[in-house]
């Protein structure tokens, strides 16, 4: 037998009670949820955990497979897809200047963990702790969708979607050190708490500069806007000086 059970970030859990019992056959689809605060849809995911006609999960017999390794497989995997659509997801200040094929979420968030990769070392800088926060500080967007000054939400309310969204994935996760580093590291970005955040809070201006300036010369464009709404806000000198390579190429661009 599948049990096929909803998620939708609207309900008090993303497990809902209710469950449909079919015969055994696997399939995945998904519904979507409107947001009318940004119009972004919102994906309402059904996963799906296999059982028995018995009413015993499959993969979970004694002899192969304990019962607590297989409800952290499911959780793992629950999680993963729900993070799909960071893979998915446009970014929106690129849809709304025209932009056509515009990176991912996801896209975004690698090129910044490559950064922190690259980056020169520091003084009292933790590298791997820079690389899991560029990795997980935009992961709320997986169900808020990417929340942009252009859609008016207060900074504070935009807090507070992407909290409840994060506690809603870490329950997906099934709780625990994992989840419970993630929602750290978020919180360490979110705040600006630290050095490493400070530093990837750059890289996060940094990419976005990078890629408008990729956006112009292949689509002809010019995109002021995302130099503009970063001039002066950098924190470190890693930061101002990569800022400072790209503008100077800018600068020098035919465009």
């Amino acid at each position: 037998m599948v049990v096929i059970q909803s998620i939708s970030p609207s309900s008090s859990s993303f497990l809902s009670s209710s469950s449909l019992y079919v015969p055994w056959t696997c399939f995945y689809r998904r519904t979507s949820l409107k947001l009318g605060f940004c119009n972004t849809e919102i994906p309402k995911i059904l996963t799906i955990r296999c059982q028995a006609s018995n009413g015993d999960e499959l993969g979970s017999k004694k002899s192969t497979t304990t019962p607590s390794l297989s409800s952290s497989s499911s959780s793992a995997i629950d999680f993963l897809t729900l993070c799909n659509r960071l893979k998915t997801t446009k970014r929106k200040g690129w849809i709304n200047h025209g932009i056509k094929g515009p990176e991912s979420i996801a896209d975004h968030m690698y090129r910044m963990s490559l950064m922190a990769l690259i980056a020169s070392d520091l003084p009292g800088v933790n590298r791997e702790r820079c690389i899991k926060i560029a990795i997980v500080h935009d992961i709320a967007e997986a169900i808020v969708g990417d929340i942009t000054p252009s859609d008016g939400i207060p900074k504070a309310e935009k807090s507070r979607l992407e909290q409840a969204a994060l506690n809603e994935m870490c329950d997906v996760l099934g709780g625990g050190l994992r989840a419970e580093e993630i929602q750290e590291l978020w919180a360490e970005y979110e705040n600006n708490s630290s050095i490493e955040a400070n530093l990837v809070k750059d890289f996060d201006k940094v990419e976005m500069i990078l890629q408008a300036l990729e956006y112009e010369m292949e689509h002809g464009k010019v995109l002021d806007e995302f130099f503009l709404s970063t001039a002066g806000k950098f924190q470190t000198e890693i930061g101002k000086s990569w800022a400072a390579e790209i503008i100077s190429r800018r600068s020098s661009s035919p465009l």
